[in-house]
């Protein structure tokens, strides 16, 4: 008996220590399974840190094909403003940020053929100035087509000059489909000659976090030189959009406020035209039939916000802005 109780003992003791070790295994298993995500969010947060993009407040831009001719005093002149959504925003499409599910254009080849309606559309109303947003050179959701230089293609009667505005690493919601890399920005286009093209940097940022996924706001200015010897300021603007309460925007604002002014002081002639994020001043969203709601982030630009002699051109029977919660 006494014999068959140590042999028992001993096996109780090799049980054990055999459990232990099952044990300890199993816990780092775990440990290892959790670590795992954590580690690799560091170190996507590290990269997105490093290669966040931060540009000077003031950027010389580089103007290709410069044309030569000069606008004469008392001259009409023809614009157009155009947010072509990376040439992935078609009717067909909603988006994440606006409640939708989209992140990306439908495919490839979805996007050359809607910027080849786009930049026919551009060619066909042959406008002496052409402004564009959201307008991409190398980014996941168009599927890496370069935008900037099909529009400079199809366009080749006019000066072009870029400015970067959206350069991210990798955004990655939605979880699903990720909206993934970006590169895009501003492209201004003029049938007349360019003396300087400048990326300004516009107040106010987001939540450190989602700044590193967000766009870095800009206006584009281009000088073009007048018969009298003034120049006409054309601002190319894309303003935030999903700033808490618009107070980004207001910033936006007032730097845009200031700037015009300026120039204006200076006796230049300005125009400051692009996708504002806004409803413009004395329109009626009413007058347009629809059952969705107006989206909660859209402000409505003050009243008071233009400087004195200067004014707003809209057509206000033309609905410029559409949600994108729901295809259109």
């Amino acid at each position: 008996m006494y014999r068959d109780e140590i042999k028992f003992n001993k096996f109780k003791r090799r049980r054990g220590a055999t459990m232990g070790i099952l044990k300890s295994r199993l816990f780092k298993i775990i440990a290892i399974i959790v670590s795992i995500p954590v580690v690799l969010f560091g170190v996507y947060l590290l990269i997105m840190i490093i290669t966040d993009y931060k540009p000077d407040k003031a950027i010389k831009l580089e103007i290709d094909n410069n044309q030569k001719s000069v606008i004469k005093k008392d001259e009409s002149i023809s614009i157009i403003t155009f947010n072509i959504g990376y040439g992935g925003m078609d009717k067909d499409q909603d988006f994440f940020m606006d409640g939708g599910l989209g992140s990306r254009s439908k495919s490839k080849e979805k996007t050359l053929e809607n910027i080849t309606k786009i930049s026919a559309f551009l060619k066909s109303k042959n406008t002496d100035f052409i402004m564009l947003q959201e307008v991409d050179r190398k980014s996941t959701r168009s599927f890496k087509v370069n935008e900037v230089e099909f529009m400079k293609d199809a366009l080749k009667d006019y000066a072009s000059s870029f400015a970067l505005n959206y350069k991210v690493f990798w955004v990655p919601i939605p979880i699903s489909k990720p909206h993934g890399s970006v590169q895009a920005g501003l492209l201004t286009m003029s049938k007349y000659g360019v003396e300087s093209s400048t990326r300004y940097s516009l107040p106010g940022t987001e939540a450190f976090l989602r700044q590193l996924g967000d766009l870095d706001r800009c206006v584009q200015e281009n000088r073009i030189p007048v018969e009298d010897g003034k120049e006409l300021v054309l601002v190319n603007a894309h303003l935030s959009a999903y700033d808490k309460g618009g107070v980004i925007r207001k910033q936006q604002l007032q730097f845009l406020k200031e700037f015009v002014q300026k120039e204006f002081e200076k006796g230049n002639y300005v125009v400051v035209g692009g996708d504002w994020n806004h409803s413009m001043p004395g329109t009626d969203p009413s007058i347009f039939k629809t059952k969705q709601a107006f989206p909660d982030w859209l402000k409505t630009i003050p009243e008071d916000f233009a400087p004195k002699r200067y004014k707003w051109v809209i057509d206000k029977t033309v609905p410029s802005n559409r949600t994108v919660d729901i295809p259109f």
